[in-house]
């Protein structure tokens, strides 16, 4: 396979040269070999797997999730089952996110509902909510 270059390695992966060191700094994308004059110097496979861990953040995981699931991948007794049971705790964990995040819009909406939208500021009743006692 070619070798790549640091830049040529972030645009066919879609990412940024800094975020690739970042990358390497967490262990996420081994360290590449070096040129003589010192440069990175990147297999396809490298490519692959930034885009891995680029789909893996969009849908969610953090960035240890996403070498756990690396790891798995990589292990000779790394089975489906595992991957299936990373995916289903993602799912659990949105699901309570989407709980939190529709309360928090049902209790704007009614701040929202509360106030005339005029009026001095020091008389704003979704300020003043903010400093009520949680009961």
């Amino acid at each position: 396979m070619k070798a790549l270059t640091i830049g040529v390695l972030a645009k066919q992966a879609g990412v940024s040269m800094e975020a690739i060191r970042f990358y390497e700094r967490r262990g996420l994308v081994p360290d590449p070999r070096r040129s003589a004059a010192g440069y990175r110097i990147y297999s396809g496979e490298t490519a692959k797997r930034l885009r891995f861990i680029k789909k893996a953040q969009e849908l969610g995981f953090t960035l240890k999730e996403v070498k756990e699931l690396l790891s798995i991948r990589a292990s000779a007794k790394g089975e489906c089952g595992d991957i299936l049971k990373k995916t289903n705790a993602k799912v659990q964990d949105i699901e309570s996110k989407i709980r939190t995040l529709e309360a928090m819009k049902r209790t704007l909406t009614k701040l929202n509902d509360r106030c005339p939208g005029c009026g001095p500021v020091s008389e704003c009743p979704i300020l003043d909510s903010f400093e009520d006692e949680i009961a």
